[in-house]
């Protein structure tokens, strides 16, 4: 309700008004203001039943998908308070705040925090902090506003709940109201055999797992990352220098604790967390593992002009990512003018890396097959070197083209090697040739039938014009007296 408000601010009536989808067929209200629900209006009843209760009643199609990205949209900008967010459709989200709470003086005062800046955006919100997801959910929905639940306290927190508050389907939980068990107390006083045998294991699980009996696997907006760095600041900040300022500063207490455990990064995220709820979000990779603060903040200083502040940034994360080992480098005795990778081309890899794109940064490396467009593949350009080389004993071209160009060929006989050719308009007479060598699909990686025919041999030759340059060329196919043989180029030697 409150998104579609917001999307809709001049159409927001005052009277009774409720949001409409269409379930099955039938069209029932999925929200209701606050004017509806005093009305004896309530989410789920049909609409034409409302219409009839509530003459006046104001309906509005709803928006599901609008309302999911605006979902989304609020667990980024959650993100300010805890990186571990969880999004609860249609209506809610989780929040992971082990080990953050203190940053904004306890619980009780990020939680009021978090309400108070949702209320100033037009969102009205309840929260509740307790040690397992149902348990909070529970108690943000049918609990006291803003409960605060002590480890193992929540069997008692939820005692006097209604059983609606185990996140059951509504026939269930009516169904188990019926029978007299209103409160989650008197539910979870009977014997677990018999709730599942009456009422299925679903039902049995939600409890447990409200309880703290049972684990309940949350998927994250973002993976949860310990390493993170964040900076809140006093006043919101917006200039150039001052952006580049706080990523130095960010970067050097989350690379100062990479290295007291012997880690390095390859890739750093960083967030700019702006007044209205917007984030804007940058990343820089590392051709080898690091955690020079310096260097990530060099690495980060042409992407910065792209950073629109807004109205202003309060908040600034940090967050490295493929953390792994990275052993401390062992100092060099004498000038011996050698660099390692670090000092040497490293640098200039990351550089050419953020700016151009990863894409489009690689090394070719050899790749054992017999089709010539397949010997080779793209490596990240650090990579340790494969085991794999080119045979020496069948040289290739030291330039091989992305595609073959047909070439018109004069030979003494079919099967002997061209004495003239003409590429690209120019004719060349061959002073020396090499060949043929014979290259078959590979039969062993696919079917056989589809490589079987004959015409898809090639029989390659090594051949040098009067001008001295050295062509690699090749006949497709066997010869046949009633099809003409096709002749291609396909590489230039050195």
């Amino acid at each position: 309700m409150a998104n579609w408000k917001r999307r809709n601010p001049s159409a927001a009536p005052a009277e009774a008004f409720a949001l409409v989808a269409a379930e099955r067929g039938v069209r029932r209200l999925l929200a209701v203001d606050e004017a509806a629900a005093r009305l004896g209006l309530f989410a789920g009843r049909k609409a034409t039943d409302a219409a009839a209760l509530v003459p006046g009643l104001i309906t509005a199609d709803a928006d599901p998908a609008a309302d999911k990205a605006a979902l989304t949209a609020l667990c980024d900008w959650c993100a300010r308070f805890s990186p571990a967010v969880v999004p609860d459709p249609p209506d809610g989200l989780f929040l992971d705040i082990t080990g953050v709470a203190h940053l904004w003086g306890g619980e009780a005062a990020m939680a009021a925090d978090l309400i108070a800046r949702l209320e100033t955006n037009g969102i009205p919100a309840r929260a509740a902090v307790a040690g397992t997801a149902g348990a909070a959910w529970a108690l943000a929905r049918f609990g006291d506003d803003e409960t605060f639940v002590p480890p193992g306290g929540e069997r008692a927190a939820l005692a006097t709940l209604p059983i609606r508050a185990l996140r059951l389907d509504p026939p269930t939980a009516a169904q188990i109201a019926r029978l007299g068990l209103a409160t989650i107390a008197r539910f979870a006083d009977l014997p677990r055999k018999q709730l599942t045998r009456r009422f299925g294991p679903g039902v049995v699980l939600r409890l447990d797992q409200a309880l703290g009996d049972a684990p309940e696997a949350l998927a994250f907006r973002r993976p949860p990352n310990p390493w993170l760095s964040r900076l809140a600041f006093a006043e919101p900040i917006s200039t150039p220098e001052d952006l580049g300022r706080v990523v130095l500063d960010a970067a050097i207490p989350l690379c100062a604790r990479l290295e007291a455990v012997g880690q390095g990064a390859l890739r750093f995220e960083l967030g700019f967390h702006r007044l209205d709820g917007k984030v804007q979000r940058l990343a820089v990779g590392l051709a080898l593992p690091g955690r020079d603060a310096r260097r990530v903040a060099r690495l980060f200083a042409p992407l910065l002009e792209s950073v629109d502040p807004g109205f202003g940034i309060e908040v600034v994360t940090l967050a490295a990512e493929g953390v792994e080992r990275l052993s401390q480098s062992q100092p060099r005795l004498g000038e011996t003018g050698e660099l390692t990778p670090e000092e040497g081309v490293a640098p200039l890899v990351d550089r050419l890396s953020n700016r151009l794109g990863q894409a489009l940064v690689w090394r070719a490396e050899p790749y054992p097959s017999h089709v010539p467009e397949q010997t080779v593949v793209r490596r990240p350009p650090l990579s340790p070197a494969g085991d794999d080389g080119w045979d020496s004993e069948r040289p290739r071209p030291l330039r091989l083209f992305r595609r073959p160009e047909p070439i018109s060929v004069v030979a003494l006989v079919p099967d002997d090697p061209p004495i003239f050719f003409r590429w690209r308009g120019l004719g060349r007479r061959v002073r020396r040739a090499e060949g043929p060598e014979r290259l078959a699909p590979e039969w062993w990686r696919r079917p056989f039938e589809k490589n079987a025919d004959p015409a898809k041999a090639r029989d390659y030759y090594r051949v040098e014009d009067e001008a001295g340059m050295r062509f690699w060329l090749f006949r497709a196919g066997l010869y046949d007296a009633d099809n003409p043989l096709h002749w291609w180029l396909h590489g230039l030697f050195g």
